[in-house]
């Protein structure tokens, strides 16, 4: 999996108020879990932008105050008016201990189905994924070409080397459906040919009555 680089500095003191201190100079209060215990540190909102503001996922090479750390990004708050980021938790990775993330969908290919006249919907863009940090996928990849119309790409037909995917088997990631019903066309009769028809009609009955008498 991609990484990127982020330059952070310690925090001496935490609490709301070196929080509201660190958001005002433009910088993101941030704690990193899963050491012996939490390391408190803030970085320049800036830094954040190509981690969060995207769909892509990375893991991260944090640069705390000299010690090197590699990460993931766990959690984050957003201010509920203006968006900005409030804080964000990181969990730090062990290459002998597994990782679960959310790793993005993407397709591959034309459907058949599509080139056929229906429509692809897709039903999620992440899926969620439990592997050792080496084995975390950029993304899942999924090839349609062979899709046809009403068919489905569920979790159960992925499979992804070293890697476990965690949401339900039966799980619908992607599928292609009808975009309208075509009724089987009618012959049109001109109607001089209908009247005509009618006429030619009474005229049979009219014979075989004065056959009758």
């Amino acid at each position: 999996m991609k990484s990127i680089a982020i330059e952070c500095t310690p925090r001496d003191t935490t609490g709301r108020s070196s929080a509201r201190k660190l958001r005002n100079s433009e910088a993101v209060p941030c704690v990193l879990y899963g050491g012996d215990s939490p390391v408190h540190f803030s970085a320049p909102a800036r830094s954040f932008k190509n981690l969060v503001y995207t769909p892509s996922v990375y893991t991260i090479d944090l640069n705390i105050g000299g010690s090197q750390r590699k990460a993931i990004m766990k959690d984050i708050q957003f201010h509920p008016v203006s968006d900005a980021i409030l804080h964000i938790d990181f969990l730090e990775l062990a290459n002998d201990k597994p990782v679960i993330m959310d790793i993005p969908v993407k397709t591959a290919g034309s459907a058949i189905g599509v080139r056929q006249g229906g429509k692809l919907h897709i039903k999620v863009r992440s899926l969620k994924v439990r592997a050792l940090p080496a084995d975390l996928p950029d993304d899942i990849t999924v090839n349609i070409e062979a899709l046809n119309i009403g068919k489905a790409v569920r979790v159960s037909n992925i499979t992804l080397k070293g890697a476990e995917i965690l949401d339900k088997p039966n799980t619908v990631v992607c599928q292609v459906k009808v975009t309208r019903e075509v009724a089987p066309e009618e012959p049109v009769v001109a109607a001089g040919e209908e009247a005509k028809e009618g006429e030619e009609g009474e005229g049979a009955e009219g014979k075989e009555e004065k056959k009758e008498e």
